[in-house]
């Protein structure tokens, strides 16, 4: 049964009340950026407004947190105090996932972020998540992993310990309750 990619009426009221108040609530996450041209912005793309949904329903906590100056785009961070609750216990990617011999998880974070159409946040943009607040002060995150990395077999994990954002490796096929990824979008 495919996923159906759109939002009924009441879904799109209920998510665009709820990052308004989000963005409402958080100013010194985009202190330019005007609610109402985010929101023209969400409803003519009603494919990325479904993603934004995935990442709230996910526990995700998605806000604007920049606006890029070429392309005009806004651009969304999970910006929910610690790692998605709904997106913990993954492997990095499927060929780690595959790599298990036991014990696996049920999808990976990559596989997932695709599915929900959004892109894992790099480590250049979670410092910046990081400088909006304190953020994975309990858990950890994966980010996106270059690929000179990937291909000894590790991943990139982020978190904020004793006032520092860290940036560690990992097996690609570890996972953990306590981790899960941090998405980013683009409207």
């Amino acid at each position: 049964m495919a996923i159906t990619k759109e939002l009924s009426d009441d879904q799109k009221t209920l998510l665009l009340t709820t990052l308004k108040t989000r963005f409402e609530k958080n100013v010194n996450r985009h202190k330019s950026i005007v609610w109402t041209d985010v929101q023209s912005k969400l409803e003519d793309n009603p494919q990325k407004l479904w993603s934004l949904n995935e990442m709230e329903r996910t526990g995700g906590e998605p806000d604007v947190v920049a606006q890029d100056r070429t392309s005009g785009e806004y651009i969304f961070f999970d910006c929910s105090a610690e790692s998605p609750s709904g997106r913990r216990s993954l492997c990095y990617d499927r060929e780690g996932l595959e790599s298990r011999k036991e014990h696996r998880p049920v999808k990976s974070a990559v596989d997932l972020a695709a599915e929900m159409g959004v892109d894992i946040l790099s480590e250049t943009q979670y410092r910046q998540l990081q400088q909006l607040g304190t953020f994975d002060a309990k858990t950890s995150s994966w980010l996106e992993t270059p690929p000179e990395v990937r291909k000894h077999g590790g991943s990139l994990f982020g978190d904020f310990r004793y006032g520092q954002v860290f940036v560690y490796h990992n097996g690609a096929q570890s996972y953990y309750a306590a981790r899960a990824f941090r998405g980013v979008l683009y409207v």
